[in-house]
């Protein structure tokens, strides 16, 4: 990599500004400790200086112990004398607008994980066969095999959509095809992507609660008024929706957190309300992949007989989350909107990606691995339900799919956000359900336990800590 640096006239010639230049890089840490710099007849070219004013810089840095020579690989920055990049000062420092009060959250890979790692929506690494997405993930990088000299479209690979087509029909009877598909960097993406071409600030988005709270981040973001509705047994409660509501965010195959599913008489009731309304929903079907027991009932999106419904899902859940790809069935009305939409805010996806994805698909290989993963799962899974079963003070929520499970506390018990706090300095990682609803927000006493993260060899361990500390 070049070196930039800029040689200021002054005292002792050109070999001193040059000196001058360099010590001053080393000093504030634009060349960092162990950097190899380039060769002097290299650095003379770059700088339109001599290559005997460069030698004699590395000469005289050298002899200070700035640089350190090494016979036959070069001339590296020392240890001793680098520092830190210097802040550049503000005297009026730019500002978000007045209305943006959001900071970064932490997420689940800035810290080592804990011993007990029972935090939701994490997938095992560990289950996911990395040898056969390098094999198609390195086919897909040859020249010409996706013509990466031109940009893609922004609606996504077509071999991908094409595959996500089939792969809904197949496994969710969902009747789709590529036209309708819209490959996004992931759940979050999607729901960026809708806010954008269909709500405008001020106007009212309903969300569940307790909910998935970077949804609700996200339309607060843009301005949008979000209210919460609450769910009950047969999931979000239709008769509490608001009227004026433009769109309306649902997990109806697996609730989030609570894991219960929605009724197939709340889903009637829920599409009627949207249809009489002529508001929107978005269906988010994150983690279906992981069913444990009864055969899911239909996606709203194929209940769905007036176009009111845009069906979101993602492959974070059943592969991993660093392949960032989602997508989203889109209604023929907003689909060219939303595609400009993906095209303005970040032009394309990763086109060798979304094409191995495809071919992973198409191969059989994500049935092969969600089949494998899915059994691994359940193992889990059991050996949860058993731990928390055993435990007086806690009643588990029936679900059936998934990748973690949420016990309420019966009365009496002690505070949930107590119980976790204690947990997590003993190393068991879990959440409470107030974690899940705006701060100040009622919402019953639970907690809630993921597992697809978790050492198998610990749970048992790990669950025998909580159950101490309840």
């Amino acid at each position: 990599m070049d070196l930039v640096i800029e040689i200021e006239p002054g005292a002792g010639g050109t070999t001193a500004a040059v000196y001058r230049a360099l010590r001053a890089a080393v000093m504030d840490g634009r060349a960092p400790a162990g950097h190899r710099l380039p060769a002097t007849r290299v650095l003379a070219a770059d700088l339109g200086v001599s290559r005997g004013s460069v030698a004699g810089a590395y000469e005289r840095l050298t002899a200070e112990g700035y640089l350190t020579a090494r016979v036959g690989a070069g001339t590296f920055v020392a240890e001793a004398h680098t520092g830190d990049r210097p802040v550049r000062p503000a005297a009026d420092p730019l500002l978000p607008h007045d209305d943006w009060t959001f900071t970064p959250l932490p997420t689940s890979g800035e810290s080592p994980a804990p011993r007990y790692d029972f935090r939701t929506g994490i997938p095992d690494p560990r289950l996911f066969p990395f040898d056969t997405w390098r094999r198609l993930v390195g086919a897909e990088l040859r020249l010409r095999a996706n013509d990466p000299g031109t940009y893609a479209e922004p609606s996504g690979h077509p071999a991908l959509r094409a595959a996500i087509a089939r792969y809904l029909g197949y496994s969710r009877s969902v009747r789709t095809t590529a036209d309708d598909v819209v490959v996004t960097n992931g759940t979050q993406h999607a729901l960026d992507l809708i806010a954008r071409v269909m709500l405008r600030p001020g106007d009212l988005v309903a969300v569940e609660e307790p909910g998935y709270p970077p949804a609700r981040r996200l339309f607060e973001s843009l301005g949008v008024r979000v209210a919460g509705v609450p769910v009950d047994d047969e999931g979000l409660v239709v008769a509490d929706l608001p009227d004026d509501a433009r769109l309306v965010y649902v997990t109806p195959s697996h609730q989030f957190p609570l894991g219960r599913v929605m009724s197939r008489d709340r889903r009637d009731e829920l599409l009627d309300w949207a249809r009489c309304r002529r508001a929107a929903i978005i269906e988010d079907d994150y983690d279906s992949e992981f069913r444990f027991s009864a055969r899911p009932l239909e996606p709203l999106c194929t209940l769905d007989r007036n176009g009111r419904v845009l069906y979101v899902g993602t492959f974070s859940k059943c592969t991993v989350p660093a392949l960032r790809t989602g997508f989203v069935l889109v209604p023929p009305g907003l689909r060219p909107a939303l595609i400009a939409a993906r095209q303005l805010s970040d032009g394309y996806g990763q086109t060798a990606t979304q094409a191995a994805l495809a071919r992973f698909v198409d191969d059989g290989e994500l049935a092969r691995h969600v089949r494998r993963a899915r059994r691994a799962y359940a193992d889990r899974r059991a050996r949860i339900l058993a731990g928390l079963a055993a435990m007086p003070a806690l009643a588990v929520v029936p679900s059936a799919a998934g990748l973690h499970v949420t016990a309420l506390l019966r009365p009496g018990a002690a505070d949930p956000v107590r119980i976790v706090a204690a947990a997590r300095r003993a190393g068991v990682a879990i959440d409470h359900l107030g974690e899940y609803v705006p701060p100040g927000t009622p919402v019953a006493p639970g907690l809630v336990l993921g597992f697809g993260a978790v050492d198998p060899d610990l749970i048992e361990e790990g669950l025998a800590h909580l159950a101490g500390l309840l």
